[in-house]
């Protein structure tokens, strides 16, 4: 695993429990893990239960007893890691979003349909399609229970950054980041509708707005960790970015991405609204979908709440009784295991780095819109 944070934290844990809780084709070994602090790495590597840990992520990548790289680095280093271990025959799963730029995620889709010629998997980590709520509304609209998608309202919406004073991190220069909410969980947002609706976005009209333009400067340098000084510097990506997109069966959908929503802490929310029913989900709500049934006598009808904690359920079989409810971190234990299982059959993985593409050509869409006064862009246009 090339990086250590917070996103290194959570993959760490899906590598360590899929194992134990799902019965795997092959038993992922944690061979190493690679930060460019080897005092801080070496500590990750104790902490989340990996053999060793390395600075060189050149080196590991090239190692003979390496068979999957995961990387959970900053976007700018994305296109790089990915190319070079896919040249070396890694399988490949990448956080999102896939790059920064179209080009970039161009390099990384070429690289990984020409490694998917000699057996070599990759994928990207849009974790919320394996929230169990999530993939269960998939299959009720995959299986017509809403009849023909009409509508769709996605907002990804943080509060994080209403502070002005909190410090110039890396997520908020465009250099290191690509974009600011809207790469960063609108992404998000595009990905788990297009994923539920089974429809892609085509066109899009929409603003990006940054509203704090300077920020602390951190004492070991911008965008790295330390404390926050008096000096500032600019923020050069984006705070809030809302958007309206058409599907290429022609439904509408809003969206919106924001880390400056007051007193929202991770609300990934999305209502769908179809011919003959409707549903919603919300991530602060995880084990739950609301489903609406247009079909039943009008006096009967109404939103009711599906606890999707059964073992019939998507992923559930494998862990506890019904009513007992999982938590974020299980997202990425179900990553691995479908990306696992996925390498063992020797198929592609979903999301692929086309998908990371696509959605990558829609975070374009939507900046070139938005520089267009709002105007309406077509993805990939």
């Amino acid at each position: 695993m090339i990086g250590h944070g917070f996103m290194g934290a959570a993959h760490s844990q899906g590598w360590r429990v899929a194992p134990r809780f799902f019965d795997l084709p092959r038993d992922p070994e944690m061979a190493v893990v690679v930060g460019r602090n080897p005092e801080t790495v070496t500590a990750s590597a104790g902490r989340w239960g990996w053999r060793e840990s390395a600075t060189d992520w050149r080196d590991v990548v090239a190692r003979d007893d390496i068979d999957v790289v995961d990387i959970v680095t900053p976007g700018d280093t994305h296109a790089e890691i990915a190319i070079a271990a896919l040249a070396a025959g890694k399988h490949v799963l990448c956080e999102k979003p896939l790059a920064n730029t179209v080009e970039e995620a161009q390099a990384m889709e070429h690289a990984a349909a020409e490694a998917a010629g000699r057996g070599i998997r990759s994928m990207v980590g849009f974790t919320y399609r394996r929230v169990p709520a999530a993939t269960f509304a998939r299959d009720l609209v995959a299986s017509g229970r809403l009849g023909r998608i009409r509508q769709v309202r996605a907002e990804y919406l943080q509060d994080w950054l209403m502070d002005a004073d909190a410090p110039l991190t890396w997520r908020l220069q465009k250099e290191h980041a690509g974009s600011g909410a809207l790469g960063d969980i609108g992404a998000h947002a595009v990905d788990l509708t297009e994923f539920i609706t089974g429809q892609q976005v085509t066109s899009v009209s929409g603003v990006v707005e940054t509203l704090v333009h300077e920020r602390p400067l951190l004492s070991e340098g911008v965008g790295l960790s330390g404390t926050a000084t008096s000096q500032r510097g600019a923020v050069t990506v984006d705070d809030v970015a809302l958007f309206t997109g058409r599907l290429d069966s022609g439904a509408l959908a809003s969206f919106e991405a924001t880390r400056f929503r007051t007193g929202r802490k991770n609300a990934l929310r999305i209502e769908i609204s179809g011919s003959e029913g409707a549903l919603a989900f919300d991530l602060e709500r995880l084990n739950e979908l609301e489903f609406y049934d247009a079909t039943q006598p009008a006096l009967e009808q109404g939103f009711r709440r599906i606890l999707v904690t059964e073992h019939g359920h998507p992923y559930l079989a494998a862990w506890w009784p019904p009513g007992h409810v999982l938590g974020y971190e299980h997202g990425f234990s179900h990553q691995v295991r479908d990306f696992v299982v996925a390498v063992d059959e020797g198929v592609g993985p979903r999301p692929s780095f086309a998908d990371g593409l696509h959605v990558q050509r829609v975070l374009d869409a939507v900046q070139r819109s938005s520089a267009a006064s709002g105007l309406w862009t077509p993805v990939g246009g």
